[in-house]
């Protein structure tokens, strides 16, 4: 019912952000929401956008260009928009798995996982004496869904916050276990299934097609485990509605 028109703007790849800002001022646009696709706090999930959303303004300005005045939505992990699309997607899984490792499966809910020392950096620093919101807040939304699922299968399945698409140095420490590790350590220990569940990413993007679906599924082969792969929220109409609430949440913060 929001009758705004919607652009897109990368980091890494065409439409890149400073053209996709430089076309909204071209077409008069004066005051922009932005919505990251990062639902967490963390420097490449949201400061490092603020600071690509700076860059860009600033290059605008240069060019004699006025830049518009540009608001960043707040994080949405624990939206329910958010959660209750990717609590489906977990019981669909359950239930396509055989019934008889079926109440058994362990719950590996993944994310990107990022240098040690950006964790503890991320988010407020003054909150709980540090940093460390991005893996805290990625487990109080892993602990909503898996407490969700035990409501409505009876069953209190076993979860655990992992990690994928590690890049950098190998000296460099980073978040772990890796979700290929997990599974090994999973299989070791007779867990009889598992379902991968991608809290860290709002779209089957290359990173949840190629690092789940092909490397973490090869795994899962390799060991003979059973293992499903949960949906991301993608185009569901809850998400899109949870945005149309943040949207709203913020014009009214605005107007005070």
């Amino acid at each position: 019912g929001l009758d705004l028109p919607v652009y897109w703007g990368n980091r890494n790849w065409a439409p890149y952000l400073t053209d996709t800002l430089r076309e909204m001022v071209t077409d008069g646009r004066r005051r922009i929401a932005v919505l990251t696709t990062s639902a967490y706090a963390s420097y490449s999930g949201c400061r490092q956008y603020r600071e690509n959303l700076a860059d860009a303004l600033a290059t605008l300005e240069a060019e004699g260009l006025a830049p518009p005045r540009v608001d960043k939505l707040r994080h949405y992990f624990n939206h329910p928009g958010f959660l209750q699309p990717m609590t489906e997607g977990v019981l669909a899984c359950l239930a396509d798995l055989d019934p008889a490792v079926r109440d058994g499966a362990h719950l590996a809910f993944t994310t990107h996982s990022i240098p040690d020392s950006a964790a503890d950096t991320s988010g407020p620093a003054a909150e709980h004496g540090k940093g460390g919101a991005y893996v805290r807040q990625h487990l109080d939304a892993a602990r909503t869904i898996a407490d969700a699922v035990r409501e409505q299968t009876g069953t209190d399945h076993p979860w655990k916050l992992v990690y994928q698409s590690r890049s950098g140095a190998p000296h460099v420490p980073w978040l772990e276990p890796d979700i290929c590790d997990h599974l090994e350590e999973l299989h070791g220990a007779g867990a009889p299934a598992a379902v991968m569940v991608p809290i860290g990413f709002v779209s089957d993007h290359m990173e949840v097609l190629y690092d789940l679906d092909t490397e973490a599924m090869a795994k899962a082969a390799e060991l003979g485990l059973p293992v499903r792969r949960s949906a991301t929220v993608g185009s569901d109409p809850r998400f899109a509605a949870a945005v149309r609430d943040l949207l709203l949440e913020r014009a009214a913060t605005e107007r005070g």
